[in-house]
């Protein structure tokens, strides 16, 4: 089906033409920021991975290979399905796979795409998983043990259980033990540089800790697999990863500027995924309403940030499913309808979940409509 904005690429001042809401990609921004991050993992000795779980995009994984990622992970195996159809290789799927129906699916994936990785953290499902790639016939699936370094969300904790889970599966004849992922999602908004520095060395002293245990028993992972935005300047330098899982970086959003403006710095990488939004109502003195209320936003991270459109002061609310509201410093300013806000989300991961194409600009030209590839892969 054509996008309904589909008209207006390549026309100079398309961009403020576009129906509204709409999700807008400035591909620029999005450019710099793929090009920021390989450089500086280059240069740092470490391999990047990045995750794909922030935006859903065969197009913008492309871009990132092409820039030097080794493949990408995917949060969901469903994700990995949808970007594998895209012609996207190399994929780590971060989030254990456990039900029945769905270890046949990883099966069938593992044999019909290259360099597929899952995770596992629990000995019970370990023979599951492996009786699933012996019915598909398929080559062995490698796999990282996923461990849990703080966030309490999945992975195994460090000690003998681990160890003991490391080995079965390097045992088993259909499976490929490769090594570790250890996500510290609990890390990467903490708004002080050093607290955050701290936390993040803490994890990673455990995984350390179980890297030389299992080298000690000859099990030695060859992959450590993990990191974050948050910590993507830090991370490198204690020399445990081999490579780095950082998502957000390619787009930014509210939640991720507050960890470095609050700390009085400047973010290390630039927004490139904004919503703009059309005035539609302006009949009350101190507010106007827009077209893109909760359905257009996650919500969760609070209020959307206005980047451009509207008086400085002014404060963009939600008013209900399909509208938000604009709440004006000065009771007396007020924007007329069809005037377009733009606004930086508060949470991108969930905000692009929500839709099912990006416009991607420079300036003010509309140059493409990428589709959303992964939207709603949730199993």
């Amino acid at each position: 089906m054509t996008d309904i904005n589909a008209h207006l690429i390549g026309i100079p001042g398309g961009r403020a033409r576009l129906n509204t809401p709409a999700l807008i990609l400035d591909l620029d921004a999005l450019e710099a920021n793929i090009e920021a991050l390989a450089a500086r993992a280059k240069t740092s000795g470490i391999a990047l991975r990045p995750h794909a779980k922030t935006h859903k995009s065969a197009e913008i994984a492309r871009r990132q290979v092409a820039a030097g990622a080794l493949g990408v992970c995917c949060a969901k195996l469903a994700e990995a399905e949808a970007l594998t159809d895209a012609g996207i290789t190399n994929i780590l799927i971060t989030s254990p796979v456990v039900t029945e129906e769905a270890l046949k699916r990883l099966a069938r994936l593992n044999a019909r795409t290259q360099g597929l990785m899952a995770v596992v953290d629990d000995a019970r499902v370990l023979e599951r998983m492996g009786e699933a790639i012996r019915a598909q016939g398929s080559k062995r699936l490698t796999l990282l043990m996923d461990l849990d370094i703080g966030l309490h969300r999945t992975g195994i904790a460090p000690g003998e259980a681990a160890y003991r889970l490391a080995a079965a599966i390097a045992a088993h004849p259909a499976l490929d033990f490769k090594g570790l992922q250890a996500y510290a999602g609990h890390v990467m908004h903490i708004e002080n540089e050093a607290a955050r520095r701290e936390k993040s060395k803490e994890g990673l002293a455990q995984l350390r800790a179980v890297r030389d245990e299992l080298t000690r028993r000859n099990l030695a992972p060859e992959i450590l697999s993990g990191g974050g935005t948050g910590t993507f300047d830090i991370d490198p330098a204690e020399n445990v990863f081999t490579e780095l899982q950082a998502g957000s970086y390619v787009f930014m959003d509210r939640q991720y500027n507050d960890v470095w403006t609050k700390d009085g710095k400047s973010p290390p990488f630039a927004p490139s995924l904004f919503i703009e939004t059309s005035v539609i109502s302006a009949n009350t003195a101190g507010i106007v309403t827009t077209d893109a209320g909760l359905k257009c936003f996650a919500t969760e991270a609070g209020s959307p940030q206005i980047i451009a459109g509207a008086p400085e002061g002014a404060a963009y609310f939600f008013f209900g499913d399909e509208q938000g509201g604009i709440l004006f410093a000065n009771p007396g300013e007020t924007l007329a309808p069809g005037r377009v806000v733009t606004c930086l989300t508060p949470h991108c991961d969930p905000t692009v979940n929500l839709h099912d194409v990006y416009h991607v600009v420079r300036g003010d030209t509309l140059i493409a409509i990428w589709p959303v590839d992964a939207r709603g892969r949730c199993a």
